[in-house]
């Protein structure tokens, strides 16, 4: 296990490394802020968005294990990581994603409505918090995670569907210039509501692409994914950091181009509307 660890942590240094010599975005504030300037174009964007139909590829739950998080630094297409705060990992994969033009995202842990142990238990958001103790445990792992420009929900089942505590998230969200990713854990979330009275951009998942791992099931909701970003214009995806996942993704990536829909981060896809 430690030599697993140490050989993580290696993977994601050598990555930091490769890229300091090269194309490097420097971790900015947040384009959604009052008063933020929008981030710098980044190697091969093009300043004239192209139309047609994108997808957004999010990768949840990062930050806890160096060698598999390292393996997805290398994915060949735009993604958006969901970082989850204080792991062993947290920051390296925080800080080499970004290095690489990936959208990083702080995963914050909410309280779900059935008994979920996990590393995240000490600090997870709970119904009952009050609006100060919400925005200060919400400003530390942002500051754990200083690259991240948006956050999503860990679990929370529980806490999304609580107004007082989604409103007192989104208003803590709001004051850092954060938009949200509603994982939709439950289908009474109250999280987009909730973000639309404080003025917060945000999106609803569209896709889980493995609650089931199994290949045939993931093909399935990736097909799914595909049909919604050509009927709607775009589709959100959220996936696992697994292995099993990974190697799943590599084989279908391939399908975006054949079907012409583009990948793009989570906050390219707020940032400017779908089109035709």
């Amino acid at each position: 296990m430690a030599g697993s660890f140490l050989g993580g942590l290696i993977l994601m240094g050598i990555a930091l490394r490769w890229n300091a010599s090269g194309s490097r975005t420097a971790p900015g504030t947040s384009a959604f802020g009052p008063s933020a300037s929008p981030a710098p174009p980044r190697p091969g964007d093009n300043p004239v968005r192209a139309s047609g139909p994108r997808m957004a590829i999010i990768v949840d739950d990062m930050g806890y294990e160096p060698v598999r998080d390292a393996e997805w630094l290398d994915f060949p297409e735009k993604i958006s990581v969901s970082v989850l705060p204080f792991g062993p990992s947290s920051h390296t994969v925080a800080a080499s994603a970004s290095s690489k033009g990936y959208c990083v995202i702080l995963h914050v842990p909410m309280e779900p409505e059935s008994p979920a142990g996990d590393s995240t238990e000490p600090y997870r958001l709970r119904r009952g918090m009050t609006a100060k103790e919400i925005e200060d445990l919400v400003a530390r792992m942002a500051k754990d995670i200083p690259q991240a420009t948006g956050a999503s929900n860990h679990m929370g089942s529980a806490f999304t569907t609580d107004a007082a505590a989604m409103d007192a998230f989104a208003a803590a969200l709001k004051g850092r210039g954060f938009f949200f990713v509603d994982s939709a854990t439950t289908g009474g979330s109250l999280a987009m509501e909730a973000a639309r009275q404080a003025g917060v951009p945000a999106v609803r998942r569209d896709v889980f692409l493995d609650d089931d791992p199994r290949p045939e099931e993931m093909r399935r909701q990736w097909e799914r994914a595909i049909a919604l970003a050509k009927q709607r214009g775009e589709a959100v995806l959220i996936c696992h950091s697994r292995r099993e996942t990974l190697k799943a993704m590599r084989e279908m990536i391939p399908d975006l181009r054949k079907e012409g829909i583009r990948p793009v981060t989570i906050q390219e896809m707020l940032v400017a509307p779908a089109s035709g």
